[in-house]
């Protein structure tokens, strides 16, 4: 039975924004990553007073973030239970789908039967078929592309496929296309994310990947608390690349963004037109543009500018809603390398009628949060342990 007393809730992942302290993590190499202490004490502290009252400064020490001593917000710690520390993982967990088979990853190159399947759809052998960060293979292959027309495929230590091609060579829709028919090869390899990454640019000095990105990602591999909204009759709006993530199962509505701005905003007017249910928003800059790319400064300006969004967000909640901030996995730009790295990520959640902010502690599954909502909605929980007393 649907509680009437919670109305709407707003779930939003801060990509890539861990605060380290995962046990496992020496096991993916990712032993010295704490993204968002690092990023604070490169930053020499930060200004996030709004996040610091719901109780992001109890959570781990962050230079600049005040530990309140009697914050607003529940705050804690998420541990991943998932194998793996890429984006779908981090966001179907949140969900409430763990996941005990890792997606496959191929840091090699894919093997030669796959780029088969590609040169037969495409009309032409790839380029590269390499591991690199996506500024690296623009540099090294982006040039080679503007002359042969031949699509640049590369990975990472992550599950995708990636596809980047200039958009006066293979105009976006193509590149989608092209995506779509990788996206169903690559379900037999138990592949996370076919990813499209068009950009622009004349040389090697100003290619640059365009707001055309989009993912192409392995239906999740059962239900999730978004299927349980829309069984329940409830609206579920995704902002970002949240529909990719979950290959639109259990979407009502999809709302690209181009940036974390942009994403904001679209939070706030996904809310406003929202009866009853969920917005399920990814904010990517913070993984995207700072973290892949080693850019702690830039890290920690979107951090700040978020901080204030959320100042004036927070005003505008009315009884019933629930707000639930939290990240699915890390990206520091700090240590050695570029990929994603494997870490607990902050929990915080709020809402106007919250009398007294307390500790949930350190929770042992992302799948809390699906378990927790779920639980104050009164709908069916799976997986995870609902913290919902802590809320009432």
């Amino acid at each position: 039975m649907i509680s009437t007393l919670w109305q709407r809730v707003v779930l939003i992942t801060l990509d890539g924004v861990g605060v380290g302290g995962q046990p496992d993590a020496a096991s993916y190499g990712d032993q010295a990553a704490n993204t968002l202490p690092h990023v604070a004490e490169y930053c020499c502290g930060l200004r996030l007073p709004n996040l610091a009252q719901l109780g992001l400064g109890r959570i781990v020490p962050i230079a600049g973030v005040e530990a309140v001593a009697e914050p607003s917000g529940v705050f804690g710690r998420m541990l991943e239970r998932s194998v793996g520390k890429d984006t779908t993982t981090g966001h179907w967990e949140l969900a409430g789908l763990e996941q005990g088979k890792p997606f496959a990853t191929y840091p090699q190159g894919f093997p030669e039967e796959v780029i088969d399947a590609f040169a037969a759809l495409a009309g032409v052998r790839p380029l590269g078929n390499i591991a690199a960060s996506g500024t690296e293979v623009l540099r090294l292959l982006g040039e080679d592309h503007l002359r042969s027309g031949r699509p640049i495929v590369y990975t990472s230590v992550d599950s995708v496929f990636q596809i980047a091609a200039h958009e006066d060579v293979l105009p976006r829709e193509r590149l989608y296309a092209l995506c779509e028919g990788m996206r169903r090869v690559l379900d037999g390899y138990y592949v996370g994310r076919v990813i499209a990454r068009p950009f622009v640019g004349t040389h090697a000095d100003n290619f640059e990947r365009t707001a055309g990105r989009r993912d192409f990602s392995m239906p999740p591999q059962g239900d999730t608390l978004l299927d349980t909204f829309q069984q329940a009759g409830m609206t579920v709006v995704g902002v970002g690349k949240i529909g990719d993530i979950f290959a639109g199962k259990g979407i009502s509505r999809s709302i690209k963004s181009t940036c974390n701005s942009d994403g904001m905003n679209k939070t706030r007017e996904a809310l406003i037109s929202l009866d009853r249910g969920m917005v399920f928003t990814n904010l990517v800059d913070f993984d995207m543009l700072y973290g892949h790319r080693l850019d702690a400064r830039g890290f920690g300006r979107a951090l700040e500018e978020f901080d204030v969004w959320l100042g004036e967000f927070m005003a505008e909640l009315q009884v019933g809603d629930l707000l639930v901030i939290t990240a699915d996995h890390g990206c520091d730009p700090t240590t050695e390398g570029t990929d994603h790295t494997r870490e607990s990520v902050p929990l915080l959640v709020w809402h106007p009628g919250l009398a007294q902010g307390r500790s949930a502690g350190v929770r042992n599954s992302f799948a809390d949060v699906a378990a927790t909502i779920a639980e104050l909605f009164g709908l069916v929980r799976g997986s995870g342990t609902s913290f919902a007393d802590q809320l009432t």
